[in-house]
């Protein structure tokens, strides 16, 4: 019988960090320059005054302290609040396909294959840098992997959903050997003047190599026991960005073409959600939570994985299996759980059961069982 196994995973990380006092200076300069230029209105009561940002209420909030970004100067500047990323040429490799590049590499060297004996490469992100041609085929043209790839975007949920597409592919017969590249540039889609969001995406690109295990050449590898997704359509996380803008005439700097959520809706949405998916799929693979060793969760907020690891297991789980890695990398999207992942597995000896599993817009949701071979 095919299994698929994990057998090599990258990571690229940006050469910028922001911890979170040298975001709430640039955000707090800002209100400031803000607030005085509309004094007169304030006074009239005809407009309310910004409110401060501060590093104790980001904590409390998300549990993040620091994040890592492709460029903190444009983020830091109180008259841009935006990361400055030249356009590239048409002839120049895009900045999404490096990252991917630096991951891959690592992910590869790590499972001990060469990029040639690459069937399939997906690209899987919560924003890609161009609608075509696909970044995955430029990652494929620059890797020099064989057989075809696509681009596939599940908000959060890209890289769980992208690996239950690469098992499916080697179960079929169809791949032996699949990369999923997620490359997010999540500073690019954040609304730096927004007290309640600004401090929640870093950037980061992770890279996996899945294989049927019988051509498998590394030692550490991690069999898919099994994969399950779950939608369900929400407004409550959105960015109404797209090609379609120009032409109903809509402000492109409009603040719905950023990301806009409905924090305290989405937490007590999608947290049940999400045990239960986990739960349900544990049940049906007939794996106990309480043999899990390791949860490898969605980083985008530590409450909110503190309550579903809680849920799963029946207690408040160790330090060590719901591991947290948003505090230095903030959300990094569909990147966030496999960056947990490729940190924090090391320890785990032969048998070991453990679940990876994203969650967010959509609402959308992918849960990957695995066990330690």
């Amino acid at each position: 019988m095919t299994t698929a196994v994990i057998t090599g995973s990258g990571l690229y990380t940006p050469p910028h960090a922001i911890d979170n006092d040298a975001l709430v200076a640039a955000f707090n300069a800002w209100v400031d320059i803000d607030n005085a230029a509309h004094e007169a209105a304030i006074a009239s009561g005809e407009r309310a005054a910004l409110e401060y940002s501060s590093t104790a209420f980001i904590e409390k909030a998300s549990g993040i302290k620091s994040r890592y970004v492709l460029d903190a100067e444009g983020i830091l500047d109180p008259q841009r609040m935006r990361p400055k990323l030249p356009q590239r040429g048409n002839d120049e490799l895009s900045l999404q396909a490096e990252m991917g590049l630096a991951a891959a590499r690592q992910a590869l060297e790590a499972a001990q294959v060469q990029a040639e004996e690459v069937d399939l490469v997906i690209v899987a992100c919560s924003n890609l840098e161009r609608a075509y041609p696909a970044v995955a085929v430029e990652l494929q043209a620059a890797l020099g992997a064989g057989g075809h790839a696509y681009d596939m975007n599940v908000a959060c949920s890209s890289a769980t959903f992208a690996l239950d597409a690469a098992r499916n592919a080697i179960l079929a017969g169809s791949a032996q050997r699949v990369l999923v590249v997620s490359p997010e540039i999540c500073s690019a889609h954040l609304n730096f003047r927004d007290r309640d969001s600004h401090f929640i995406f870093g950037d980061a690109c992770t890279a996996l190599v899945i294989e049927d295990a019988a051509v498998a050449r590394a030692s550490e590898r991690f069999e898919i026991l099994g994969t399950r997704l779950v939608t369900q359509f929400s407004n409550a996380i959105r960015n109404n960005a797209g090609f379609l803008n120009r032409v109903t005439d809509a402000d492109s700097q409009a603040l719905d073409k950023l990301f806009v959520q409905e924090g305290r809706r989405v937490f007590k949405e999608v947290c049940p959600l999400v045990a239960s998916l986990i739960q349900q799929h544990l049940e049906d693979l007939g794996q106990k939570a309480a043999d899990l060793s390791r949860l490898w969760l969605h980083q985008a907020n530590q409450h909110m994985n503190d309550l579903i690891a809680r849920r799963v297991l029946g207690q408040p789980p160790r330090e060590d299996q719901a591991p947290i890695i948003l505090d230095r990398y903030a959300n990094t999207s569909s990147a966030g759980s496999i960056i947990a992942f490729h940190l924090h597995r090391d320890d785990l000896q032969a048998g070991a059961l453990g679940v990876v599993c994203s969650f967010g817009a959509g609402y959308s949701a992918g849960c990957v069982v695995v066990r330690r071979t």
